[in-house]
């Protein structure tokens, strides 16, 4: 871990229930004259006003450090997009529990490799989706997106005497589109007979 330079901390849980003293410590422990915390999601990297803290002040040489590095992110795409804007600004990352440290040659390297798996995760995601289309289209289960609502099938179950609440729940609709569909046989009723007039 880079010992010469001026160390940041960061420390995070998810919620307000959990314990963030443990992390101090240990950041602390490791040297780090400053400790910002929250307590937040660390799904996404909006919402995170310390973080963004540190990623907008962190000078050149400086070393952020967490405890493991999903304290940080939780997805490789927002890790990799953490540490490109901390190699622009010359700083580096560096976990007090895990064997990541981008201010040696083995962690520059290790670090270059995310590009290829948030790559290869993107990929993958693509491929199961696809596969999963495919395979519904087979059953006969993949039906696309939702047709167009059949106004005319509403109109006519109006006028068989069905109640908008037992059309809606049968066709899978909301009670206003039924509503809708009944106003505008109204509309259509109205304009007819004045036209036959």
């Amino acid at each position: 871990m880079n010992t010469y330079q001026a160390k940041i901390g960061y420390a995070r849980t998810s919620t307000t229930d959990q314990n963030l003293d443990a992390q101090i410590a240990a950041l602390k422990a490791a040297g780090c004259g400053m400790v910002r915390t929250e307590q937040k999601s660390g799904t996404s990297l909006e919402g995170r006003p310390e973080l963004k803290t540190i990623l907008d002040f962190i000078h050149p040489g400086e070393t952020l450090v967490v405890t493991r590095i999903d304290r940080l992110a939780r997805s490789l795409s927002d890790l990799q997009a953490i540490v490109t804007h901390l190699k622009s600004k010359g700083a580096h990352l560096a976990a007090t529990e895990q064997p990541v440290d981008t201010s040696t040659a083995t962690g520059k390297a290790f670090f270059d490799m995310l590009g290829v798996f948030a790559e290869f995760e993107t990929n993958l995601r693509r491929e199961r989706q696809a596969e999963g289309i495919a395979s519904a289209k087979e059953r006969g289960a993949y039906r696309g997106r939702k047709p167009k609502i059949d106004l005319e099938a509403i109109q006519a179950k109006l006028i068989e005497g069905c109640s908008p609440t037992a059309i809606a729940r049968e066709m899978g609709i909301s009670r206003g589109t039924v509503y809708k569909a009944k106003a505008q046989m109204t509309l259509d009723h109205n304009s007819n007979g004045a036209a036959a007039s």
